[in-house]
């Protein structure tokens, strides 16, 4: 490793040979503007507001991509040409820009705002002539409003990043803008529901669909009995929209925000993750036992599962029918708990909170109801719970902890790291391992899925039989098994697959950080570590331990894989065209 000695702003500092600027910069404590740059994602220096100095260079260079390659580079971030190049850049885009901010749901975390704030830009220099063009509203699960754009390309690079490239630059000029191709709306296209280009928008351009009204309405109305369910990761991101530390688990504050908005019962979908490792484990041993479709696939993501329908129909018969957690948790309140509480389930409301706008599309599904009843009513995100919390006046930071509501209430270790990658399938095998063995096994954790790298494997003997998983995150890894079993090369039984990278932690709904955090904090591993640490403090750390599990299937369900389960709790695909 070579390290070069330099200077940023008149101050000696050690770097790595061939570091850029904006590293170097970020190494020292020195923050360096951008909007374009994504780190190893959107390194294009296309917006120009990450503009420097270096002394010998032929005018002012882009600091995300200019490397460090010389002994005694001298470099300036902040003298006043550089500001005014800045802040004239920042008036260029606000002369194209729709700057009804107040309205806009990015309000207050919106990096273009925030810089204007900074370089004292309060109106725009340059008027004259500017595009204009109709908010896309074609999905159920965000809005794309063009004129919000500033041509970033940031989720560009991000829908590619999934493999799926459904938007993309069209034309050129001063017409240029980010759409998809043939000004297709976004329901016509493969889009996978992901909302990964929502969490990297620097702007209002990509917002999730806003469906708290619908919840606000739903809790107003006397004739409804109003249920809410918390995915297993918002626990560990909600605190973040309160300005409280990244991996800050806030389950008590979550569940005490959630009585004070007037839900009528607050349940914890870790249930509905234990529940579907239940059904997910059963259906896995009875695959192997009878000769089943190998390796078999989680099902528990709806982005990846529509990823699978639009361009690998071929291997569906590789997913599991089990439900996602969010699809069992709604069903059995509409079923188990509408009969337990004497509640007409047509009266009943339930609402999820999930890290993934891809459940707004879920909900919705074919094969996801019963009796021409939604299993869910309503899916919102983290960020749309967290803007009824202040809706409502509720001082989320300094709320006690309270507990989630019996009969649905109780979750296990394996249930909560459902929400990092790999968790499915370590709670999976803490409970197949069991079965298999018929033992109460001590050791529990299966640290060789945890992580974020792109694809993990392991071998785990199991009851005499190897059994060979894998595990992956992010949809552009996801075809690189997905080819492996097209080939008949696959070495696998068992794969997990997330649709977003990193997990549920680092879904399409969950928190979204600037860019000069995402590029150099990993939220995955923050994120993720909250919810390991969770699984630790908890009683129960096998799916199969939760004395409410227990209770279900003795005196609802039967056993795992029964007709009643199967009627309740499995589902089935369908092909969908690129």
């Amino acid at each position: 490793m070579e390290m070069l000695n330099i200077k940023i702003n008149g101050k000696d500092y050690t770097v790595e040979k061939n570091t850029t600027i904006l590293e170097a910069c970020n190494q020292n404590g020195i923050k360096v503007p951008t909007l374009c740059y994504l780190k190893e994602i959107n390194e294009i220096g296309a917006c120009r507001m990450c503009l420097c100095e270096v002394k010998g260079a032929r005018g002012l260079v882009a600091a995300c991509v200019y490397p460090i390659d010389r002994e005694g580079t001298e470099i300036f971030t902040n003298t006043p040409q550089i500001r005014k190049y800045r802040k004239m850049n920042l008036e260029l885009l606000l002369s194209n820009h729709d700057k009804k901010c107040l309205s806009c749901p990015r309000n207050d975390n919106c990096e273009l705002q925030q810089l204007c704030l900074e370089y004292g830009v309060d109106e725009s220099k340059f008027e004259g002539e500017m595009t204009h063009s109709e908010p896309d509203t074609s999905t159920l699960h965000l809005v794309r409003n063009p004129d919000k754009c500033i041509l970033c390309r940031r989720c560009v690079a991000a829908c590619k990043n999934q493999f799926v490239s459904v938007i993309g630059a069209n034309n050129r000029g001063f017409d240029s803008e980010i759409s998809c191709a043939f000004d297709q709306k976004l329901n016509n296209v493969p889009c996978v529901s992901c909302g990964q280009c929502t969490v990297v928008c620097p702007t209002g351009a990509l917002v999730e669909r806003d469906d708290t009204a619908k919840v606000f309405e739903a809790i107003a109305d006397p004739t409804k009995h109003v249920v809410v369910h918390t995915a297993p990761s918002i626990r560990a991101t909600l605190g973040e929209c309160f300005g409280m530390p990244i991996g800050t688990l806030v389950t008590g504050k979550m569940v005490k925000a959630l009585k004070l908005l007037g839900f009528d019962k607050v349940f914890d979908t870790n249930f509905g993750a234990d529940l579907t490792i239940m059904e997910e484990g059963t259906e896995f041993i009875q695959r192997v036992k009878n000769g089943g479709t190998l390796p078999m696939i989680t099902s528990c993501s709806p982005g990846w599962v529509k990823f699978c329908e639009h361009y690998y129909p071929d291997l569906i018969p590789h997913l599991s029918t089990c439900k996602s957690p969010q699809q069992m948790q709604g069903a059995m309140i509409k079923s188990y708990y509408a009969e337990k509480a004497g509640i007409d389930p047509k009266d009943i409301v339930v609402v999820s909170v999930m890290p993934c706008v891809a459940k707004k599309f879920e909900i919705t599904r074919d094969d996801q109801c019963r009796d021409g009843m939604q299993d869910n009513d309503i899916s919102i995100s983290t960020r749309e719970l967290a803007k009824m919390i202040k809706t409502a006046g509720i001082q989320f930071v300094d709320l006690p902890d309270d507990d989630f509501d019996s009969l649905m209430g109780i979750g296990s270790g394996a249930g909560t790291i459902f929400g990092a990658t790999g968790g499915v399938m370590e709670a999976a095998l803490r409970t197949v391992a069991d079965v298999l063995t018929g033992e109460d096994l001590e050791d529990v954790d299966y640290t060789e899925v945890r992580g974020t790298d792109d694809i993990k494997e392991a071998t785990y003997n199991v009851a005499g039989m190897d059994v060979k998983v894998a595990v992956t995150s992010g949809l552009k890894n996801a075809a690189k098994l997905l080819d492996e079993i097209r080939a008949g090369k696959s070495p696998y039984q068992f794969i997990e697959v997330m649709c977003c990278p990193g997990g549920c932690v680092n879904g399409g709904g969950q928190p979204i950080q600037p860019g000069h955090v995402r590029n150099f904090v990993d939220l995955k591993a923050k994120r993720a570590a909250a919810l390991y640490s969770d699984d630790k403090a908890l009683k129960y750390r096998k799916s199969h331990d939760n004395p409410e599990i227990k209770a279900i299937y003795d005196e609802y369900l039967g056993e795992p894989g029964s007709h009643k389960a199967h009627e309740l709790l499995h589902t089935s695909y369908v092909e969908r065209g690129k």
